[in-house]
């Protein structure tokens, strides 16, 4: 009786074994081919139609190999299919390489050209558009000369696009002489073309590091795109600490100049490249989910000391709220003091 039911219990465990197991390969199957059939979709050349065919026909081993992994006796030659069709794809995928010569549309068409020659900071490229709408506007790059011993502030700057969670994220130097210098890591569009964040898990855009004038890059998108913006003084770094942020940006360009890389909204974005460059700074940041959800990512900066302190979150992002001002501004010559009126940590009288 007792080998009865260990033989039982033994004969239960394997079946369970075995559905974990079938369980797993339908899951893995699943996901390679969603991967897969997206990867056609954003990456595939042609047309839509050409597109939906190649997607189409990488459907076919796809629901094979679903089939085949839900069936108890296993059609092993369907999976063996599925698995060939996944090693060409792939071997296709690491042939998409980012590039430097496509058509870009003109916000994003001139590569920064930073360095640094002893104190002195030269920007080559840096934008400075007037918008009347998404397009219609002046175009105008700028060769710029900052001081690296005139940098006196550092703000952060979230604009809302979509939803609470999801913000593009600027950081602007401010300098004694009243300038601001603001730092957007960006996807390099193409005439014509528009975002996608899904696109972006799939090597569909390049990135571009934008370094802009700060009544052009806030107002496009507070007058614009509509977007809703909030700034936010940076707390607890002293000057060293700033110029050293400024170099990094500066290794940054240089290195987007040499080598193209491709945006990812996952893994190399706006807010995931603000966080690398800021830990440089401050090795102990923590990793949090806010630095993904970049909506929270003024309330994460709250936590960790970075903002202005002895001021509850909710008031920082009441008086942090610039868009208004931003519209009201319009092209005053002091746009930037104008925008920072009322944020907690400026004081009044050094807002430029």
């Amino acid at each position: 009786m007792g080998a009865w039911v260990a033989t039982g219990r033994a004969t239960a465990a394997g079946r369970a074994l075995h559905a974990l197991g079938a369980a797993g390969l339908a899951l893995a199957c699943l996901v390679a081919g969603a991967w897969g059939a997206l990867a056609l979709w954003f990456q595939f050349p042609g047309g839509a139609l050409a597109r939906g065919v190649a997607v189409a026909a990488w459907g076919v081993p796809w629901a094979w190999a679903l089939r085949a992994s839900l069936t108890p006796g296993r059609r092993w030659r369907s999976l063996a299919v599925f698995a060939a069709g996944l090693v060409l794809l792939l071997g296709w995928w690491t042939t998409i390489q980012p590039r430097q010569d496509r058509a870009w549309a003109d916000d994003v068409a001139q590569p920064l050209r930073a360095r640094i020659e002893g104190g002195r900071l030269l920007l080559d490229n840096v934008r400075d558009f007037h918008w009347r709408t998404e397009d219609d506007y002046d175009i105008r790059w700028e060769r710029r000369e900052y001081d690296l011993a005139q940098v006196r502030s550092v703000d952060l700057i979230l604009s809302y696009w979509m939803g609470p969670a999801i913000a593009h994220t600027l950081v602007s130097f401010g300098f004694a002489d009243g300038r601001q210098l603001v730092f957007s890591l960006e996807i390099r569009k193409e005439r014509g073309e528009s975002f996608s964040a899904l696109g972006g898990f799939f090597r569909r855009f390049e990135a571009v590091l934008v370094a802009a004038d700060e009544r052009d890059i806030v107002q496009v998108r507070t007058s614009v795109r509509g977007e809703d913006v909030y700034l936010y003084r940076l707390h607890g770094l002293d000057p060293d600490a700033m110029r050293a942020l400024l170099r990094d940006y500066v290794a940054l360009a240089q290195a987007l100049q040499r080598t193209p890389v491709f945006y990812n909204s996952l893994t190399s974005n706006c807010t995931t490249i603000v966080y690398e460059l800021m830990r440089r700074v401050v090795p102990t940041l923590p990793l949090d989910y806010r630095l993904l959800l970049s909506g929270y990512l003024a309330e994460y900066a709250a936590d960790v000391g970075g903002l202005t302190p002895g001021v509850p979150y909710a008031t920082l992002r009441a008086r942090g709220r610039i868009t208004l001002r931003a519209r009201e501004a319009g092209d005053a010559a002091d746009f930037s003091r104008r925008i920072r009126q009322g944020v907690p940590g400026i004081a009044e009288e050094h807002v430029p």
